[in-house]
């Protein structure tokens, strides 16, 4: 059986931790890579955020193409539009989906040093079905 594991959470949540024990850093696929220069620094531009999530969804496409058994998609995902795509690439490629909410319980600040302004926003579109 083929999973795609979609992990959902706020910034400083930990779901690169937690996608690194799902599975190896081959199958991850997060729109924050996009932002990762050659030198391995993350540099954000708020302008380029359509093509860091254009270039998940690609690379979630590409992984499955090739049938990599075990995907992992580590992104913010607070609205049902921004998890649509992934359900619709499961479906069509046969692959079972769990998605997941990572909780920051242990009060950790994020590595990308996200305005508290943004992730009260963030908290507040946070959308939930189940």
């Amino acid at each position: 059986m083929k999973e795609l594991f979609i992990l959902r959470g706020l910034p400083g949540s930990g779901k690169s931790t937690v996608a690194e024990t799902l599975t190896n850093s081959v199958a991850i696929c997060c729109a924050d890579d996009y932002f990762i220069n050659d030198r391995g620094q993350y540099i954000f531009d708020k302008g380029k955020i359509g093509d860091a999530h254009r270039y998940c969804k690609e690379k979630v496409k590409y992984l499955m193409n090739n049938d990599i058994e075990r995907i992992v998609v580590s992104n913010t995902s607070t609205t049902d539009s921004e998890l649509q795509p992934y359900f619709d690439l499961a479906k069509i490629n046969d692959y079972r989906v769990y998605s997941l909410i990572v909780e920051n319980r242990s009060n950790t600040t994020n590595i990308h040093n996200v305005p508290e302004e943004t992730l009260n926003k963030m908290k507040q579109r946070f959308s939930i079905k189940l």
